[in-house]
């Protein structure tokens, strides 16, 4: 049973006490709320379902790592905002129950709802920070219930370079929910998983390089990689300020984009990123560029070496083919075989790594170094833990290697500001080149492999369900753009996500559904 969960007496007496009526499969947070205020459904009622999908299916999908033992309070606290009236409820995410990646701080209300942040390890279980993370506290006033922490690939996936995706120690192997012997890809598996599970509507992930776009891409689901700042990182266990960032992961690109309403500005725990950033939020938000005319006149950039150079008999090559054809169809200019200067360079070079290996040590330092309670002060501490506990962690298995390599290296020496540097030109060159040259409004690509170009520039990506391959196993669509260019990735993932309607629920036998 997993951390604080309730029992299964108490879930099944609610529900048959609180009968629901009608069917919601995948319910959005549009349905949710309207189902809340024709008093159809309450918030505890719908935090009981979800906590009744989690036992049923987190054991064989290993996608959340811990329940909040508040969760139910939170969600009586919902219903008795909205049977008052006040400002706020009925809208937004309040009372919709959301689960928050394991890497993200979640302190609780009141010293009530405390969950471990722990990055999937068991070294910092039991550590402790000053506060809830910036996009927490920013879900809280919007009124969300934190239902729980989702797994991830252990450490965001920046431990070892053989740990598999969506692996973690303290909750094992997440899978595929449709195929479980499939990749989820990380480091957001968790978050990812529990959505297309329909284990809760809305979740929220972290980004330094793929980890929105990529699970996203692999769990059919919608993820949004906002700019670099948009939203804050205080309160999440970092790999490179340079580079991560927090975004929403959620089953239709609107309820996506609510969340995002919700988690953006200004962090004075963050403040140097989000002052930058906040230029780019537009006024009265992000939910007005929901157009379903989104794509007219879009001007497109189809980079197909080496994004589109699918295997012989791929179903993915006659899928976009007839992508590109729609997206056409619905207004937009696509300017084809576009070259991005020095790509190989990009995705394959080293300067990524080697300035990710130097950040990451100076930032975990600093990190554990300010939470009240922890176990491990410094990533030598947390090396050390792991060869102690060398089983649970699976040291033999999958070793640290990227640990290792990190703690040994010497600050941001002049090794790293080369790299830096590197990657400063490579997109000045690459990327914001082509955009800017050819007055780009996207640039579209299958899967998450443009991650490293929109990673190392700070840029905004969004991943769109986009089929299913001969096994059953989704890919989707990647609109990537500049700094501040959400609004228009909106406008272009909302078009095509309504022109299209690929995604489906996935094929699992326990899957339950909402009836309302």
């Amino acid at each position: 049973m997993l951390p604080s969960s309730p029992s299964p007496l108490l879930l099944l007496i609610t529900l048959l006490l609180f009968p629901l009526s009608m069917s919601l499969t995948e319910p959005t947070i549009s349905s949710l709320q309207a189902a809340f205020a024709d008093n159809r459904l309450t918030s505890k009622q719908l935090t009981l379902f979800y906590l009744t999908q989690i036992k049923n299916l987190n054991p064989t999908l290993h996608s959340v790592v811990e329940l909040n033992p508040n969760a139910i309070n939170e969600a009586e606290a919902a219903d008795d905002d909205r049977k008052r009236g006040k400002q706020g409820s009925g809208e937004g995410v309040h009372g919709i129950p959301i689960l928050i990646k394991d890497n993200i701080v979640v302190n609780g209300v009141n010293s009530k709802g405390f969950m471990n942040t722990s990055a999937g390890s068991f070294a910092l279980v039991g550590a402790r920070a000053r506060r809830d993370a910036g996009v927490v506290r920013r879900l809280r006033r919007g009124g969300a219930v934190v239902i729980g922490k989702a797994s991830l690939s252990e450490w965001a996936n920046f431990r070892s370079t053989t740990a598999p995706s969506g692996w973690c120690a303290r909750s094992g192997q997440g899978r595929n929910p449709y195929n479980l012997s499939a990749d989820p890809c990380g480091s957001s598996s968790g978050s990812a998983i529990s959505v297309a599970a329909n284990m809760v509507s809305v979740s929220l992930g972290t980004e330094t390089d793929g980890s929105i776009l990529c699970p996203s891409s692999s769990n059919s689901v919608v993820g949004i990689k906002p700019t670099l700042g948009l939203t804050s990182r205080a309160g999440v266990i970092p790999i490179s300020p340079r580079q991560d960032t927090v975004g929403p992961i959620c089953r239709t690109v609107s309820d996506a984009v609510q969340v995002l309403d919700v988690i953006v500005g200004f962090d004075k725990h963050d403040a140097e990123a989000t002052k930058a950033a906040s230029i780019y939020i537009p006024v009265g938000g992000y939910k007005q560029f929901l157009k379903h005319n989104g794509l007219r006149t879009k001007r497109l950039g189809i980079v197909r070496n080496p994004f589109f150079n699918f295997a012989k008999g791929s179903p993915l090559a006659p899928a976009f083919k007839n992508h590109l054809r729609t997206l056409r169809r619905y207004g937009a200019v696509l300017l084809d075989n576009l070259e991005i200067a020095n790509i190989s360079t990009i995705l394959y070079g080293a300067a990524e790594m080697t300035a990710l290996e130097a950040e990451f040590k100076v930032s975990l330092n600093k990190y554990l170094k300010e939470l009240i309670i922890s176990p491990a002060r410094s990533l030598a501490d947390v090396i050390a833990f792991n060869d102690k506990h060398s089983v649970e962690e699976k040291i033999k298995e999958y070793g640290q290697d990227v640990f290792i390599a990190s703690e040994a290296t010497k600050g941001i020496d002049a090794e790293v500001e080369k790299a830096r540097a590197t990657m400063e030109e490579l997109t000045r060159n690459g990327f914001e080149k082509i955009v800017l040259e050819y007055e780009l409004d996207a640039v579209v690509t299958p899967g998450a492999g443009f991650s490293s170009v929109l990673a190392i520039g700070g840029f905004p990506g969004i991943s769109v369900p986009a089929g299913y391959d001969e096994n059953g196993v989704p890919f989707g669509i990647c609109f990537g753009g500049l700094k501040g260019y959400e609004p228009r990735l909106i406008e272009i993932a909302f078009a095509f996500e309504q022109a299209t309607k690929i995604r489906k629920p996935p094929p699992l036998h326990a899957q339950g559904s909402l009836y309302i």
